[in-house]
């Protein structure tokens, strides 16, 4: 597929999908014609997901159905291969602070070597989303915080539900 200046991809675990993943999304859906969502399906990052690649999908398809210009693939592959399969020339990230700016400049640095052809851009989070992570609402949950304001309808009620079960097992 040759690359789309106005398609792009928004990479992530999304495990779960937080209401300032949603902030990015949207915003990077006015600027762009086609936003993919797309959640890797194993990552070498952190550990394993709370939520497998089916219910992950669906979560960002539910909360992102509005927008009209968005849908999640799942893949498992370089990012910026990933990228070149979906016909994206952009990667959009989010920045929340300093330690996510060290991480994406790695990162950023490594895929341009790569992928010179695909640029990466940036979006500062919206001040309200500033301190928002996944792994921040999973351990809120855990403990049982309030999460409800911080995730998208029926993500909170999932994510207590996985817990529980996992608790059980345990």
């Amino acid at each position: 597929m040759s690359p789309d200046k106005r398609r792009c991809i928004c990479p992530g675990t999304y495990d779960p999908i937080t209401n300032g993943h949603l902030d990015i999304i949207g915003r990077a859906s006015e600027l762009f014609d086609e936003v993919i969502v797309a959640v890797v399906n194993q990552s070498t990052r952190k550990s394993s997901a709370i939520f497998g690649i089916e219910d992950r999908l669906a979560f960002i398809n539910k909360a992102t159905a509005h927008f009209g210009n968005v849908r999640a693939e799942p893949f498992d592959v370089l990012v910026v291969d990933f990228a070149r399969q979906m016909g994206a020339r952009a990667i959009v990230k989010g920045l929340r602070a300093i330690s996510d700016f060290e991480y994406e400049f790695e990162m950023h640095q490594l895929n341009r070597r790569e992928a010179p052809d695909i640029d990466t851009l940036y979006l500062m989070a919206s001040p309200q989303y500033s301190f928002l992570s996944s792994s921040g609402v999973k351990e809120l949950a855990t403990f049982g915080g309030r999460i409800e304001d911080l995730v998208p309808d029926g993500v909170a009620e999932r994510l207590k539900e996985e817990l529980q079960r996992r608790r059980n097992q345990g």
